[in-house]
């Protein structure tokens, strides 16, 4: 299991850690602020969850006027894992 850490930009929550896992997501943890009781929610339906089919479904969604959200900074941080994994340095 490798581990993930994503700093966001224009959130709530400052940090989303989380690791991955044959492409399962696992042990998601959005840190530094946000709507606890929402992200602890999707933190747990996210257990074991596709990591593609996840970055695909929260890829674009907004909160406000911010032009993102926790979730498509998630998506964003999956991405960014995905690729660093698939690259073979």
């Amino acid at each position: 299991m490798t581990a993930h850490r994503y700093n966001t930009q224009r959130t709530c929550a400052r940090q989303i850690r989380f690791e991955l896992e044959d492409g399962k997501l696992h042990n998601v943890q959005f840190l530094g602020g946000g709507c606890s009781s929402n992200l602890g929610a999707i933190c747990t339906l996210l257990e074991g969850a596709d990591a593609e089919d996840t970055a695909r479904t929260f890829r674009g969604n907004t909160c406000g006027k911010r032009g993102t959200s926790c979730v498509d900074q998630l998506s964003r941080a999956i991405a960014a894992a995905l690729e660093k994994e698939s690259d073979p340095e």
